[in-house]
Parts: C-alpha cells; sequence; structure tokens
C-alpha cells in the first residue's frame, strides 16, 4: 500500500524552476531514499511534500488524500514529520523543552507522555540530559533530540534531510542504526542523504533525482551495484 503518492510534481523558487515533473511513491513500513547531487531537487521535493514549498503543476497524496496546497501544519497533523538539515533546535531551551515543543499539535498531545517516554527509552543520553540547555549538546546529541522532538508528533511518515551531515563517522554509524529502529518500530522512512553508500544499506528502494528529474530508481541493493551510480556516487 502506498502511504505516500507523489504524482508529477512541478515547483518553481520565482521564475526559476527546481523540479520538472517529480514522481515517486513510498509504501508503509519501507525506507525510501532520495540521492543526487547538491541542488538537484531532493530537499524540494521533502519540503513540497511537507507543505513548506507551493507546488506549481501535479498532485501529493498521502494515504489516498490530496494534500497539494495544505498548509505545514495540517501536514503535520496528517502524521507527516520532517527532521530538517542542520536541526534547527531552540539552542536556549532544554533537551526536554525542546521535545515538549514536538507534541503540540492536535494529534500527539493525548500521547505526550507516552511519546516521551518512548523517545528516551530510544535515545538514553538524551534522558541523561534534559535538563540540559540545547546548544551546549555535541553534534550527535542534537540530531538525536532533532530526532527525538519530531517523534514526539506521533508520525506515520518520518522525513529526514541529510541526517549525517556534519556528523563524526562513528555518530553517523549511530544515526542510521536509529533509521533502522524506526522502521522496525513500525514507522515509513523518506531519506534525502549525501552518504549514499551508507543510505543505500539501509533503503527498501530509491529514487535517483538530477535537475529536478527522477532519472533512476530501484531497490537500494541493486542500485549499489548499478555502474553509474557506482561511478556518480561511490566513486568507483
Amino acid at each position: 500500500m502506498s502511504l505516500l503518492r507523489v504524482e508529477d510534481i512541478k515547483v518553481d523558487y520565482g521564475d526559476i524552476r527546481a523540479l520538472w515533473g517529480v514522481s515517486l511513491r513510498v509504501e508503509q513500513g519501507r525506507t525510501v531514499a532520495l540521492i543526487g547531487a547538491n541542488g538537484a531537487g531532493k530537499t524540494t521535493t521533502l519540503k513540497s511534500i511537507c507543505g513548506l514549498l507551493p507546488v506549481s503543476e501535479g498532485r501529493i497524496f498521502y494515504q489516498n488524500q490530496d494534500i497539494s496546497g495544505l498548509p505545514v501544519y495540517k501536514v503535520v497533523d496528517l502524521g507527516i514529520t520532517l527532521i530538517p538539515e542542520g536541526r534547527q533546535l531552540f539552542p536556549k531551551m532544554t533537551v526536554e523543552e525542546n521535545l515538549l515543543v514536538g507534541s503540540y499539535i492536535k494529534r500527539a498531545r493525548d500521547k505526550r507522555a507516552k511519546s516521551l517516554a518512548r523517545v528516551y527509552e530510544l535515545f538514553p543520553r538524551l534522558a541523561e540530559r534534559r535538563k540540559q540547555v540545547a546548544e551546549t549538546l555535541s553534534g550527535g546529541e542534537q540530531q538525536m533530540l532533532a530526532i527525538g522532538r519530531g517523534l514526539m508528533q506521533d508520525p506515520d511518515l518520518i522525513m529526514f534531510d541529510e541526517p549525517s551531515l556534519g556528523l563524526a563517522p562513528v555518530v553517523v554509524h549511530e544515526v542510521f542504526r536509529t533509521i533502522r529502529e524506526l522502521r522496525q518500530m513500525g514507522l515509513t522512512v523518506l531519506i534525502v542523504e549525501q552518504n549514499v553508500h551508507q543510505v543505500l544499506k539501509v533503503a527498501d528502494y530509491c529514487y535517483v533525482i538530477e535537475r529536478g528529474r527522477v532519472v533512476k530508481e530501484g531497490p537500494g541493493a541493486d542500485l549499489e551495484k548499478d555502474p553509474a551510480v557506482r561511478e556518480a556516487y561511490l566513486g568507483f
């Protein structure tokens, strides 16, 4: 069953077209990746899905509901969460305050205590630092906090924009371990990631985007063996 369907969307930044008819499907319970060079349109695709950018043409369906043009807060309340590039935390607020901010939407309020317990179980270090101010955390801990805040919104589909960016290799491994655990918890994942080698190992299916168009798609394991993908993105 397709939880999310993106059908031939075109997106413009003023007079500049960023997406030229992107289509993709995300099946429920799967992990899907978008890969491509910087400026290819990957982040634009995520922002369009969650309502941060308007779609000029095409349609986006979530659970068979047309969500094209819906404001961000309505999209989030339907069960779609974006973990943005750069984390975008509230630096002067504590870990727990940042987490609780994520639970103020309608769908998440009644589950606040349960969601908080789940986040602390997934990230014990956040529980240890719950009274610590966010800006004093390490980069890896801040990424955990960003993911935890997203989970507080009680999502069915969680989208990641460059979750490993700027992190040490050992922390990158931890981030991808977490993404595997989220899938095991029953969440659906859509991820944009420059670390193609890592993301192809966790993705059930992958789309390659170049210059605002999907140019290749297939199971992650297949694309990892594809000569063109290996040359362009894996350094072979």
